[in-house]
């Protein structure tokens, strides 16, 4: 069953392709020559073409396509050497020839007429005389074809492995990339090195080039061109790979949704490869190393990637690439019905179960699995094949043979009874099957791949009945990947694939364990001694699969998605979510954003200095803002509580309840009272109408850095490492009674707590620590959900979302982090190179004020930074906003604030 790919431009049927190579040769270099037909007789004539010398045969290539391309195995070579006019051959001769002659007992025959069939293979001893254009170069070209002659009669694998490769590493040093090939003369060069150019099954030698404005790679051959150039201006994306799990690889995109890269080169040091990472890198301005597996998994919850975009993205990130068919992207089985003749994609049973392998989807086969597992020896495993090896994407001959008939790729539905019923079928697919490209399932070639068993020829491949042609299949495909269904499961699928039931227990404990030697790590290679063990265990890896490079180690956060109707597939992901505080699958990502779209955060690029006041001596810890907008309330570090009227412009009321820092501020609804929180153990109430204190709420053996409010609850955080929960009923009549105070929870901590937040529901709350550490509550139940330690100094400030799906928390190592709430897991990370102290945020922008007196607007699923406004001239501490407007304060030695 092979899933064929045609539009890679490495891959042509016209003429010579280097897929006419066998497995691991190369293709070193060309000469224009004459093929001579009976040499010396009357019937002497020329065939005009290109005499191809490789690693294990001599090809030549007529220019006339009605000819047959001639390929020579060297191992099938009896003599070889210059051709004299007397028809005798010698290994060394003084005689001016410019001819070869190769004298072997087989020859294969290929494309004439530039039809692609079956090799024909003629055996017997003969003799051909090729003519070269240059006859100063006949010398070199015998020299290496002796060299490799005796190459490919070494009978251990390893030994013929090296003496080639140290063939064609003596052809590179003595070589070097022609600086003629630059586009600009002015161009300057940071870099060259030796490398080989990969594309599907084959590889190409050449050199690397990098300038400050162009990268480049000149093939030893100069096959598919002289020169493959790529402007470093456009480049949008690069990838480290692994190549033969080796850290040799490097692939380029120039593009932001393509499936096929543009370069992908293999280097023969990891340095080399390391070192035109970083002279890409450092181009680039918004360089691929800001999109983690993590950042692409927010914007794909967020709605900001396609199912299909987020597959390939972190398939990228897992060293799948198309030119890599030992490690060719993956993509689930989507559909199960492929016998209908209408596809309902509102059906639930016409989708794959994806929480499980292919392995596991049928009952019957999964216990005879199980059976077998648990008989076996170590190193235990439950599939003996994978569900991504190069078998399935073959697309040249094999060995000069088409496949069997029966085994190719015939049938969408036939393929997809086999993966449930079949012993060695475990595949997945490919992206091809979500794209627009149809080649891969017609025969536009009208190749002759043979009869199958029950007489019918092979050709098209035969689609399920509810699609009327492959172009309206595709498209169906398509549709299925993008449901509402698969949008709600596929993170089930992506933790089989990429992430927590790849490997070990979370693997056993799916049914998806496969040979060790397919996880990444299954083998040092390099602590092999034997060449031919070596060479061996590596041919087995590449030809049996490789299990994508692990990413998550949690679970994988399920998309925000709109509540679904009549979806009953059993979950392990939603029993987990059924007494979740966040309550996902209420509302649309669109829902969620229409309180923030309310907001003025379109304009948020656009921050103007407004007004200024100073009314502070000290930092300003605090501030909060009436209802109306009349008045401001703040907080310093000098320990009073101000009151500023913005209507009159004039400070009204200056408040001090002890000698020791006010830490924060809040207004109670109905604007009548003030809470102050202080360095002196203490809460504090003010009276706004009576102008005096209230109450005051002594709850914390040390300083009570941060206070919240939400229906009759106060929220205190303490450097005492504690968080208390207390009722506070209000007075009935605002300054004739004091408030009564219950302990409703205590929520305890290894370290002083230095920021608290609520959710919007106030049923989350999430804490920041003195030593890094943040910490996600259920209120409901007074427990702790997740501890993440992600900071590596204080956490100056935190915010839930608007969805309370995610929690921003910034700290004085500079970073931002955005947290999933139901995962507890970092899913992106930000860094400035100094503090950021305080913020706010709609879910996808964030304000935030650091150390210097910057404003900096974050543009989060771009993970960047997206404007800058020099605010102050020392640290921005408190920020607070509302719909129409946005108020900084600022820290410093005297009084000071902004109003924006």
């Amino acid at each position: 069953n092979k899933f064929t790919r045609k539009k890679n431009p490495g891959v042509r049927w016209g003429g010579f392709s280097l897929l006419l190579l066998n497995l691991e040769e190369y293709y070193s270099e060309q000469h224009r020559a004459n093929h001579i037909l009976h040499k010396g007789s009357h019937h002497e004539r020329k065939i005009r073409g290109s005499l191809k010398i490789c690693s294990k045969s001599a090809i030549f290539e007529p220019d006339a396509i009605s000819q047959p391309i001639i390929k020579i195995p060297l191992r099938d070579c009896i003599k070889t050497g210059k051709h004299r006019e007397n028809g005798a051959n010698r290994h060394f001769t003084k005689a001016k020839s410019g001819s070869i002659s190769l004298i072997f007992s087989q020859v294969y025959f290929i494309k004439e007429h530039n039809v692609v069939t079956p090799y024909k293979i003629e055996r017997g001893k003969m003799e051909y005389v090729f003519e070269l254009d240059v006859s100063e170069k006949v010398e070199d070209v015998v020299e290496t074809l002796l060299q490799l002659h005796r190459a490919s009669w070494i009978d251990k694998l390893g030994d013929q492995t090296a003496m080639i490769t140290a063939i064609l590493q003596s052809r590179l040093a003595r070589t070097s990339f022609d600086k003629n090939r630059f586009q600009n003369i002015s161009e300057k060069l940071h870099m060259e090195c030796k490398a080989e150019m990969v594309t599907p099954l084959v590889t190409n030698a050449g050199h690397v080039c990098i300038t400050d404005t162009n990268l480049y790679f000149q093939p030893l051959n100069g096959y598919p061109k002289p020169v493959v150039q790529i402007t470093l201006q456009d480049v949008r994306r690069i990838y480290k790979r692994r190549h033969a799990l080796m850290p040799l690889g490097l692939e380029v995109f120039c593009t932001e949704g393509d499936l096929c890269s543009d370069i992908y080169l293999k280097f023969y040091e990891p340095q080399d490869r390391d070192d035109l990472y970083f002279y890409i890198a450092t181009y680039l301005e918004h360089h691929v190393a800001g999109h983690t597996a993590e950042s692409y998994m927010l914007q794909w919850q967020r709605g900001l990637l396609s199912n299909y975009q987020y597959l390939l993205h972190l398939n990228n990130l897992a060293d799948r690439s198309c030119n890599d068919l030992s490690q060719y992207p993956v993509f689930p089985w989507i559909i199960h019905d492929y016998s209908s003749s209408e596809l309902d994609l509102s059906n639930p049973g016409n989708f794959r179960d994806l929480s499980k392998p292919v392995g596991a989807l049928n009952k019957e086969r999964l216990e005879r699995l199980l059976t077998r597992y648990q008989e076996m020896p170590e190193p235990k495993f439950m599939h003996e094949s994978h569900y991504s090896s190069p078998g399935y994407y073959m697309l040249c001959l094999q060995n000069g043979r088409f496949d069997n008939a029966d085994r190719m790729f015939n049938s969408i539905a036939e393929t997809w009874k086999n993966n449930l019923d079949g012993a060695p079928d475990f595949k997945e697919l490919i992206p091809e099957f979500y794209g627009d490209d149809v080649s891969f399932l017609v025969n536009s070639l009208k190749l002759d791949l043979g009869k199958r068993q029950g007489g019918q020829m092979v050709d098209d491949v035969e689609l399920p009945p509810w699609a009327s042609s492959p172009e309206d299949f595709l498209q169906k495909s398509k549709d299925a990947l993008e449901s509402n269904y698969v949008s709600e499961y596929l993170q089930e699928w992506i933790d089989l694939i990429f992430g927590y039931k790849q490997k070990r227990s979370g693997a056993v404990g799916a049914h998806n364990v496969f040979h060790p030697l397919t996880y990444e790590g299954g083998v040092d290679l390099n602590s092999i001694q034997d060449p031919d063990e070596k060479v061996a265990m590596l041919t087995q890896i590449l030809e049996f699969g490789q299990t994508p490079k692990q990413l998550f180690v949690t679970p994988h956060p399920r998309r925000i998605t709109p509540k679904f109707k009549s979806l009953s597939q059993t979950s392990s992901y939603n029993a987990s979510m059924a007494d979740s505080p966040v309550s996902p699958g209420e509302e649309s990502f669109e829902d969620l954003t229409e309180e923030s779209k309310t907001l003025a955060w379109n304009n948020i690029t656009k921050l103007q200095l407004h007004e200024h006041y100073k009314i502070h001596k000290e930092a300003v810890t605090g501030i909060t803002v009436s209802r109306n907008g009349s008045s401001v309330f703040t907080t310093s570090q000098d320990s009073t509580l101000k009151m500023f009227s913005k209507e009159s412009k004039m400070l009204q009321r200056s408040i001090s309840f002890s000698n020791m820092a006010l830490s924060s501020c809040l207004l109670l609804p109905g604007d009548a009272t003030v809470i102050t929180s202080s360095w002196d153990n203490n809460v504090y109430f003010y009276s706004i109408a009576f102008g005096r204190r209230q109450d005051t709420l002594m709850g914390h053996d040390d300083a009570v850095g941060k206070i919240c409010w939400h229906d009759n609850r106060l929220y205190s955080a303490s450097w005492d490492s504690a968080v208390k929960v207390w009722s506070g009923v209000p007075a009935e009549m605002p300054g004739t009674k004091r408030h009564h105070f219950d302990l409703l929870a205590e929520l305890e901590h290894d370290v002083s707590v230095e920021t608290i937040s609520l959710n919007p529901a106030s049923t989350l709350l999430v804490s920041g620590t003195k030593e890094g550490t943040v910490n996600i509550w259920d209120l409901k139940t007074a427990t702790l959900m997740h501890q993440i330690p992600c900071h590596s100094g204080i956490v100056c400030d935190t915010a839930f979302s608007p969805d309370s799906r995610h929690v921003l928390s910034t700290g004085a190592d500079g970073c931002l982090n955005v947290i999933d709430v139901q995962r507890g897991m970092l899913i992106s990370s930000m860094t400035s190179d100094e503090p950021q102290r305080c913020l706010v945020w709609d879910g996808n922008s964030i304000l935030s004020g650091r150390q210097s007196g910057e404003l900096l607007v974050w543009n989060l699923l771009g993970a960047k930074i997206s404007e800058r406004t020099q605010g102050h001239t020392c640290a921005v501490t408190c920020i607070w906003m509302n719909e129409q407007s946005f108020t900084t304060w600022k820290i410093c030695g005297f009084k000071l604030s902004k109003s924006w």
